[in-house]
């Protein structure tokens, strides 16, 4: 019973993990070979053209969406460790009504949103800027991490924040010494998906960001399309690159996401 199990995990996961070993393989096969019947299943004999055209054209872009990710964290946190501190700890009126609004607003779909933020970019002088992705794609993240924030800080003892408040402690200094050491795992966990998500957001990139010079990886991989030619070869090692850093910082953050999701499920 054990043993069929086993195989068929092994053959679910083989049947998940079949694209990316396809994009390898496609990136690693030459232009001419692209179109062979049947198809090359292995790269025989392999070229390196792609990963060339993407380390010496897609850098920019990967530097881009690097920043993009990173500034996306940043907002994020900012805007989320206050609220969710305060809806967990401080209990604000309409505390469950805001809670309701968090769920609801992870329910627009990306293009809407991408439409209300065209509107407004264009006025406001955003639209083909870095700072307007940032924006933007922090709004994915936001909703999510007040959420998760708010679970693990309603779980937290009241009796630390008792002695934190008799010992003298500011609310804001009761925040900054006493919860946020506390929220580690949930901060990264946020910080992770935060920028996983930004690094991979194509739908705002290509509404807020299609005619600026400065673009993320996703609108670098997307310009190897054209009409009448598709580099493919190209397309697949920039894909390869591209997903080197998330995979990284999957498998340094594995115990951390753990931690971080399950934070607040079960309280003292």
């Amino acid at each position: 019973m054990r043993a069929w199990k086993t195989a068929v995990g092994v053959v679910l996961v083989g049947v998940m993990l079949f694209p990316v070993y396809w994009m390898v393989n496609v990136s690693l096969t030459k232009t001419s070979d692209m179109r062979a019947d049947p198809p090359h299943w292995f790269p025989w004999d392999p070229t390196f053209e792609g990963y060339a055209a993407a380390l010496g054209q897609q850098l920019p872009a990967l530097a881009t969406s690097l920043f993009i990710g990173l500034g996306a964290v940043a907002l994020t946190l900012a805007v989320s460790l206050p609220a969710g501190f305060a809806l967990a700890r401080l209990r604000p009126r309409g505390a469950r009504a805001i809670d309701f609004l968090l769920l609801v607003a992870q329910m627009i779909p990306a293009v809407v949103m991408a439409m209300g933020f065209y509107a407004i970019y264009i006025r406001l002088g955003l639209l083909n800027t870095v700072a307007g992705l940032i924006v933007a794609d922090s709004t994915l993240a936001v909703p999510f991490a007040v959420l998760l924030f708010r679970a693990f800080m309603a779980s937290i003892p009241g009796e630390v924040m008792a002695a934190a408040q008799i010992d003298g402690a500011s609310t804001w200094r009761t925040f900054r010494s006493i919860v946020l050491p506390l929220s580690r795992n949930s901060v990264i966990t946020v910080s992770l998906f935060a920028f996983l998500w930004a690094w991979s957001d194509f739908i705002f990139a290509s509404t807020l960001n299609r005619n600026s010079d400065v673009i993320p990886i996703t609108l670098g991989i997307f310009r190897y399309i054209g009409n009448n030619t598709t580099q493919w070869n190209s397309i697949m090692a920039t894909a390869v690159v591209a997903s080197l850093p998330a995979a990284f910082l999957l498998v340094l953050a594995q115990r951390y996401i753990a931690a971080g999701v399950t934070a607040g499920a079960v309280k003292d």
